[in-house]
């Protein structure tokens, strides 16, 4: 039988009803373009709207049963700062080969006059919340690879041991990357205390691309689908420039609100290494070069 036919108003309603302790009628759904494990919708029901994203457990159990549970804690986490608008969890979970999440959806609209500079001096805002160590007391996902958030004293100790090192090991064990460049990164390590500023762990938003950055009904930016971690705020930053989208006033905005210290834009190749490994592992060996030329460079 097509899901799509007959069992999707039977999907929507059993798991709005779980999420809301009441029954509920589903009224119209409409797909929405999706990720690369997800696929995603916006339900209108007696309710409200919602957004749904949801995956197909594998048989095998080797699945990702967990990911929406935490990236589920994430938005809570980062809708806790007040720093910007971030979509409500209304719930998760599991339904027969299933698993799911239920956000609140963010009707979209027009940029207003601020847009920018709203997104630069709130994403300072964000980066201003801080904890004593690295990492986050639970691990999560980047895309639909694991993310170790082990709790690290000293910042360049986790950007290379829980963020440069799981990445490029597996490449290498999917032989996407050399033991050459493999053993370049120790290399780098060496010098990492040297580049990277002693700063204090920021919180982060974890996968700050343009498609994760959505602008609401009242043309204010909203983020989606995040990685949360406390760490580097120049590594955030940083990811903002490897596929660009981020007009100029964004960055203004943010050093006048929350000043970056002198060199920052020296060190972006080096904090890209993460997005661009993670990249090599999620959509192959075309992304190798960047690796090799930062690498070189450093």
């Amino acid at each position: 039988m097509d899901f799509w036919g007959d069992e999707q108003f039977s999907f929507f309603e059993s798991i709005l009803f779980s999420a809301l302790g009441q029954p509920v009628q589903v009224i119209e759904t409409q797909f929405l373009s999706g990720g690369n494990i997800n696929t995603s919708a916006q339900v209108f029901s007696s309710e409200g709207v919602f957004f749904v994203k949801w995956h197909q457990l594998e048989p095998t159990g080797d699945d990702l049963t967990d990911i929406f549970a935490t990236e589920a804690r994430g938005l809570d986490l980062l809708r806790q700062t007040d720093a910007l608008p971030i979509p409500k969890v209304i719930g998760y979970g599991r339904l027969l080969d299933k698993s799911y999440l239920i956000l609140e959806y963010i009707d979209s609209g027009n940029p207003d006059k601020m847009y920018w500079e709203t997104l630069g001096q709130s994403l300072a805002v964000l980066h201003s919340h801080t904890q004593p160590t690295f990492g986050l007391n639970f691990d999560n996902y980047i895309g639909s690879l694991p993310q170790s958030n082990t709790l690290t004293a000293n910042g360049c100790d986790f950007f290379f041991e829980h963020r440069l090192l799981p990445q490029a090991g597996l490449a290498l064990y999917k032989g996407l990357l050399s033991k050459q460049t493999y053993d370049a990164l120790f290399r780098l390590r060496l010098r990492l205390p040297d580049l990277l500023p002693n700063e204090r762990p920021a919180l982060l938003h974890g996968d700050l691309w343009s498609g994760n950055v959505l602008v609401n009904e009242a043309g204010q930016p909203a983020l989606v689908d995040p990685a949360v971690y406390y760490g580097f705020r120049e590594a955030e930053l940083a990811f903002t420039k490897l596929f660009a989208g981020f007009d100029d006033r964004f960055y203004d905005a943010y050093h006048e609100t929350f000043p970056l210290q002198d060199g920052f834009n020296e060190r972006v190749a080096v904090y890209n290494l993460y997005p661009l490994l993670v990249h090599v592992n999620l959509f192959g060996s075309g992304y190798v070069s960047g690796v090799e030329r930062i690498l070189k460079q450093f």
